[in-house]
């Protein structure tokens, strides 16, 4: 897809709580996805991946808008070991993309694990039906009751019609899901919203859920993805 070059330069516009028909209106959200030469990565490095983002860009820190998929690989003893598949994803608008291009060609070091990025494809969300995100985290909501209570009152916010439901192991029990920041860890879950119309399921890989969406949580993909370490 053919994405207007004019819009990568203008200047970011800021993001805040507004009716679906103003969120749909603003500029399109797009994944920026680079190829990767590397072995091994930390299999929670939501929060040492944006560090290492950051360390480039500064404006990234205050940047509202992003979001930064944790990378997919194959679990092995505490660590994700990349495959050929192995991709790293920045959901941004596509006016803000020129923040984000230059890590091209960059080397993260991300703990003791180090990956080069390569050249990005730049890829227009597409909408599903049915959409999932690895972990969503409420600030304050570590029992799932309440957590999908809150999750539910957010996507009305958003005004968003689908039906959430948080995932369950084969056993039936809720999937529990933690990131580490600093010294702290925090509890979310993950978490299915289906019966999605076309709009409702753009805005919600628009916007998200929850917090920490730089560090991987909130962020919502079609269901029939399917990542190795989930």
């Amino acid at each position: 897809m053919i994405v207007d070059r004019n819009l990568l330069t203008q200047t970011p516009s800021e993001t805040s709580s507004k009716p679906k028909e103003l969120l749909m209106s603003q500029f399109p959200y797009i994944d920026l996805t680079f190829s990767l030469i590397g072995e091994t990565l930390p299999f929670d490095h939501g929060y040492e991946l944006f560090s290492a983002i950051a360390h480039f860009e500064p404006k990234l820190h205050k940047l509202d808008t992003m979001g930064i998929h944790t990378i997919a690989g194959i679990p092995k003893n505490g660590v994700i070991n990349l495959t050929q598949n192995s991709r790293l994803r920045i959901r941004i608008p596509v006016n803000q993309v020129r923040l984000v291009y230059p890590l091209a060609g960059k080397s993260l070091r991300i703990g003791k694990h180090t990956i080069r990025l390569g050249i990005p494809d730049i890829c227009l969300l597409q909408p599903a039906e049915q959409l999932r995100s690895r972990i969503v985290i409420i600030r304050g909501y570590a029992e799932p009751t309440g957590f999908l209570a809150v999750a539910k009152r957010q996507l009305e916010k958003l005004g968003i019609q689908g039906m959430a439901a948080i995932q369950q192991k084969a056993d039936g029990r809720v999937k529990h899901r933690t990131i580490k920041v600093h010294d702290s860890t925090l509890v979310g879950f993950s978490l299915n919203v289906t019966n999605l119309s076309d709009e409702d399921s753009l805005v919600l890989q628009m916007y998200g859920i929850g917090g920490k969406r730089k560090m991987g949580c909130g962020l919502f993909v079609p269901m029939q993805e399917q990542l190795t370490n989930n």
